[in-house]
């Protein structure tokens, strides 16, 4: 989700109308190829049994192990046979309603640049291993696929009935920082977390934070940091309820009942809340005391 401190008024010089760039591979470095083969590397190996299969599978099919920054044309390509999809580059974060109609239209849009050496464990803007390696092996899953569209065809409802905030929490964890209940246990799903070394762990085996279980309207009331490790994680039962619930969900009454109400704390557990675990908050009090 675009951040607005972060968006230009319209489309740099170079762009097209949509926003989107030429992703110029012939154009990387050498030591950009490298950076993308040391995050890759470092991730693959800690993924197995931390990740949801459908991501694991997605990352398989759409051969992401060949070295070096994936060419977005020969990628699409794969993509486009499996689920409909496309990745287009785009200079940055762009408009939200950009983000929605191509979302909608099944174009995933993507970073062209990638984090420099020194910036392997945090970067606060997307870059093209957070948006390919971290969003693109989910939309392999013909479920995720549809679920990632029907949030575009929303997200420009949203923006229509003033409930953008709410809409764009649901994003936030699920898409990003999601996790999703499998036979074998808790998995991670959310790109925010499989791209990010030290989150993929956190997430699943650190006592510190909330993981409860998904609920539409509670999702869309709570609170999320961009700074840090969540303090509380969503749990999805499987991605067909997920998609389930979004295309049978009548958002415009849920939002005339959320908007304008103060939201729920980040690390708050309430009454009704199926919890899956309850954090100690370790984590987020020892950096407030820090």
């Amino acid at each position: 989700m675009a951040d607005d401190t972060h968006v230009l008024a319209a489309p740099p010089e170079g762009a097209n109308a949509d926003w989107t760039i030429p992703q110029d591979w012939s154009h990387y470095t050498p030591q950009e190829h490298a950076t993308w083969d040391t995050l890759f590397a470092r991730q693959v190996k800690l993924l197995p049994g931390r990740a949801s299969e459908a991501y694991l599978r997605g990352l398989d099919v759409l051969k992401l192990s060949k070295p070096g920054i994936p060419d977005f044309e020969e990628l699409s390509e794969r993509l486009t046979r499996l689920t409909g999809w496309s990745v287009v580059a785009v200079p940055g974060l762009v408009p939200d309603d950009v983000f929605f109609d191509h979302m909608a239209n099944r174009r995933f849009v993507a970073g062209n640049f990638i984090r420099r050496p020194d910036q392997l464990d945090y970067l606060q803007e997307p870059d093209v291993f957070h948006d390919v390696f971290g969003h693109v092996p989910m939309l392999a899953d013909p479920v995720f696929a549809d679920y990632l569209a029907a949030y575009g065809r929303g997200g420009l409802r949203a923006l229509e009935l003033g409930a953008l905030k709410q809409l764009a929490r649901l994003y936030w964890y699920t898409v990003e920082f999601g996790l999703v209940a499998e036979p074998e246990g808790l998995r991670i799903y959310g790109a925010g977390i499989v791209s990010s070394f030290s989150e993929s762990k956190f997430a699943l085996e650190d006592p510190s934070p909330n993981r409860l279980g998904f609920d539409m309207k509670r999702v869309m009331q709570t609170d999320y940091r961009i700074d840090d490790f969540q303090q509380t994680y969503f749990v999805i039962d499987s991605f067909d309820d997920l998609l389930q619930q979004t295309v049978e969900t009548d958002f415009a009454p849920l939002y005339a009942d959320i908007v304008g109400t103060p939201a729920i704390p980040v690390d708050a557990v309430l009454a009704d809340d199926h919890a899956v675990t309850i954090g100690t908050q370790d984590y987020a009090r020892s950096k407030s005391a820090a």
